[in-house]
């Protein structure tokens, strides 16, 4: 615990905008601005007055609550889980995505309110999670003023809230188990998110770890078996070539103009095998786009959605190094010569925006992901048949980016060259398209034969 004597005291605010009067109690500790919401202003006066009488008698102050040590509930078994939940995502913050820091809350969203003590009163499972995610989880510049109903939320939790030294015990580590193996509805959650939340949980138990609080992961005690997930690309997403041209050609047909002015965009991410988000973020400079033959992409930066409270900018786009590449780490793409047709009637167009990016709205802004999937869903109605519409057959704009792979491996491209182009490991690129390398069933039934036949 980091205490310090650096404390300001400041006043008593009234706040009656939310419906419900409240009482703000401001002051600063370490140069950190805290405050602590109240029903009355009788109650939010006695606060101050015992935080004016600690400073009179020359009390530390924990840097990390605000409040006196006298005033810290008593703890023989160091933080509370939440406590260390958010020192855990602060700590990341800096060094991590939008998503990442999303993905973090998210995990932290389920198992905070799952590992506390049976307390009264305790505020329904949506408010815990709304404080969590609009306060508690954020760094203190970007939280929210409280409600009453949110600060009592919040009191609730920090009361109930278990030491994080309880996750040493078997049943308390079952019980976070349980939670992240349900939705917040309480049906059965997706094995990619039970798998994520438990990783999620892992990690930050090996912080516990470095920190002394446990002398190994309690969590590799645990005998739990995660949910199975798919890791493989199912071949029945993938469209051939004819099919894929038809899905572009349908592209202008869509809307006003939003079709057309994505129909290039879509083309990237067939025949470069471009992430949408990389593709969001490419540039007249990253293009070199000759009259006849072949062109060349060279890819530096992608363009991720996010939430906005979770991004450096504030903003839902924001430009970012590429996956699983090391900052300022590039990516070459051969561009077949259809491509580069395509990007050179779109810039003819429709020009780049004052940052040089290709594809953006026509106020200049970046496709949410909302918009590009709404004009592909009316893509494939115009292009595919009734039964391939209701089929998984090019369901989401990524599955191009399988087709391509895929194309490029059944093409004989070799496979490392393949994962250079995609950004892929060559061994996650034989894993996770294995399904759809074709050719292979034929050869193989073959052979059996043959061996039957002697």
């Amino acid at each position: 615990m980091k205490t310090t004597y650096d404390v300001k005291l400041g006043q008593i605010q009234q706040r009656t905008d939310r419906g419900t009067s409240a009482y703000i109690a401001r002051w600063r500790v370490a140069g950190k601005q805290k405050s602590k919401s109240f029903r009355t202003k009788g109650l939010a006066n006695a606060f101050m007055s015992d935080l004016r009488q600690a400073t009179k008698t020359g009390e530390e102050f924990d840097v990390a609550t605000g409040l006196p040590v006298s005033m810290l509930a008593p703890s023989a078994s160091g933080p509370s889980f939440l406590e260390f939940a958010q020192a855990y995502v602060l700590r990341r913050w800096n060094t991590s995505a939008a998503r990442t820091r999303e993905t973090d809350a998210y995990a932290l969203l389920t198992l905070v309110p799952a590992l506390v003590a049976a307390a009264p009163r305790r505020p329904a499972a949506e408010e815990l999670r709304e404080v969590l995610k609009l306060h508690v989880l954020l760094p203190e510049s970007r939280r929210a003023e409280l409600t009453a109903a949110q600060a009592a939320a919040l009191s609730w939790l920090e009361r109930a809230s278990l030491p994080l030294s309880a996750l040493g015990e078997a049943q308390v580590l079952r019980t976070a188990l349980d939670a992240i193996s349900v939705t917040f509805a309480g049906a059965p959650a997706g094995a990619n998110t039970v798998r994520r939340k438990r990783s999620i949980l892992h990690h930050l138990l090996e912080h516990a770890v470095e920190q002394k609080v446990f002398s190994s992961n309690p969590l590799d005690e645990i005998k739990w078996t995660a949910p199975k997930a798919a890791t493989v690309i199912d071949p029945r997403t993938v469209v051939n070539p004819a099919q894929a041209r038809h899905l572009l050609d349908a592209l202008p047909k869509v809307g006003r103009k939003r079709g057309a002015r994505l129909k290039a965009l879509f083309a990237c991410i067939y025949y470069a095998a471009l992430r949408p988000e990389e593709a969001a973020d490419l540039r007249l400079r990253n293009c070199t786009l000759p009259e006849s033959g072949w062109g060349l992409i060279v890819l530096e930066k992608a363009r991720p959605q996010g939430t906005k409270r979770w991004t450096n900018s504030g903003e839902t786009h924001e430009s970012r190094g590429l996956k699983h590449r090391a900052d300022k780490e590039t990516r070459e793409i051969p561009s077949p010569p259809v491509l580069v047709a395509m990007l050179r009637e779109h810039i003819t167009e429709y020009g780049t925006a004052k940052d040089g990016r290709i594809f953006r709205t026509g106020s200049g802004g970046s496709y949410s992901s909302s918009a590009y999937s709404y004009v592909w869903q009316e893509a494939r109605k115009l292009a595919l048949t009734p039964e391939q519409v209701s089929s998984s057959l090019a369901a989401r704009p990524y599955d191009l980016r399988h087709a391509a792979v895929s194309l490029w491996l059944n093409a004989g491209v070799p496979a490392p060259e393949v994962a250079k182009r995609a950004g892929h490991s060559v061994d996650v690129l034989l894993r996770v398209y294995a399904k759809c390398i074709d050719g292979q069933q034929e050869h193989i039934n073959g052979k059996i034969n043959n061996a039957l036949d002697t």
